[in-house]
């Protein structure tokens, strides 16, 4: 139950733009912000405007609660730490882990979608990785993709319909990165699925040995579960067949190109 009301919260809030937590959370501070304002009026002689900000008094001063800021603070240090000769994205956020590494290395990305900005230290290129490319081969000494892969092949960013996209995008990626190179990838990982046209939720053993069939071999493997706390793993292929059986965590794999 606690799944499908997530999911419906997603739908409502994300897709739809009708968040019923915050908007019973800004009803909720309207008395609060009338006596406020009335306090703030007694003591101020200035122009005084209305605009009010509601739901503000419930929230925590930050949220870590998002898996997206634990793979991206998780994966930018591992990259900062390796100093790579030249890394490459392939279609993580760049409000958020491209952001991160940008900070203090130059990053090249790639994507699907066009990218309109100019942002330093980011150079960006628009390519489609479930298509092959012979441009590109042995490109990188270090690769990423974070959060993406799940999308290939189910037309949710104006990629061709393909039910295993995903396969040549893996593939394409592999020609990217030169031998001993260093690839960080991270999915949605659990009962093997397609809930569509969101994202795929991939069987983490057969993930790892896809990668292996091209060449690349898990060196680390992490996760996140619903606790939302990142867990490094010493027995990978155990804790693989065990999350396999879940309903939902995040896979953070790191691959060394053979």
């Amino acid at each position: 139950m606690k799944n499908i009301a997530r999911k419906i919260y997603w739908l409502v809030s994300i897709q739809f733009g009708i968040d019923l937590r915050r908007m019973l959370r800004s009803v909720r501070g309207i008395p609060r912000y009338i006596a406020s304002w009335l306090a703030f009026r007694k003591r101020y002689d200035g122009r005084l405007v209305f605009f009010p900000c509601l739901y503000d008094w419930f929230e925590e001063g930050g949220s870590t609660k998002d898996e997206y800021f634990w793979q991206d603070l998780h994966v930018a240090k591992k990259i900062h730490q390796a100093a790579p000769g030249k890394h490459v994205d392939i279609g993580s956020r760049i409000d958020g882990f491209v952001a991160h590494v940008a900070s203090f290395r130059e990053i090249e990305i790639f994507d699907i979608r066009p990218v309109t900005s100019v942002i330093p230290g980011v150079v960006f290129r628009q390519a489609d990785l479930m298509s092959p490319s012979d441009e590109f081969v042995d490109y990188c000494d270090s690769l990423s993709c974070l959060h993406a892969l799940e999308h290939f092949g189910l037309g949710r960013y104006g990629d061709p319909i393909d039910p295993y996209g995903f396969v040549a995008g893996l593939r394409n990626m592999a020609r990217i990165l030169r031998p001993d190179g260093v690839f960080y990838l991270s999915v949605p990982i659990g009962m093997e699925r397609v809930e569509f046209n969101a994202h795929r939720v991939f069987d983490p053993l057969k993930l790892a040995s896809l990668a292996g069939e091209n060449r690349l071999s898990v060196s680390e493997f992490s996760w996140i579960g619903e606790e939302r706390q990142l867990i490094t793993s010493v027995a990978p292929l155990d804790d693989m067949a065990r999350l396999k059986e879940l309903p939902y965590a995040l896979g953070i794999f790191t691959f060394v190109k053979q």
